[in-house]
């Protein structure tokens, strides 16, 4: 059972990578962008989840180092909302499966 503060942190985490990627554009909606500056824009959502995911790479749980080389391998093949979804489900799983 997922306790009620992971999903609010999941939630809170999903919105604000979604409101990283919309409000720079709503904000900059009447400016003309560079194409540097729309790469930017296109980028910052995903720091936002790296900041979050970074100190799990220190982690000494082998379900966190999994579920890393699980997230670095879908971020190779697939764009962020796939990606995302497939490193929350993994981390999911094998905390469920080897922490248990």
């Amino acid at each position: 059972m997922i306790h009620s503060t992971t999903l609010i942190a999941i939630l809170l985490i999903a919105a604000t990578t979604y409101l990283t990627r919309i409000l720079g554009y709503v904000v900059l909606k009447n400016r003309t962008l560079t194409p540097r500056q729309k790469k930017v824009l296109d980028i910052v959502p995903g720091c936002v989840l790296i900041s979050v995911i970074a100190p799990y790479f220190v982690s000494s749980h082998i379900s966190d180092m999994l579920a890393i080389i699980i997230t670095v391998f879908a971020a190779t093949r697939f764009s962020l909302l796939p990606t995302v979804v497939i490193s929350m489900v993994s981390t999911a799983l094998l905390r469920l499966i080897l922490v248990s």
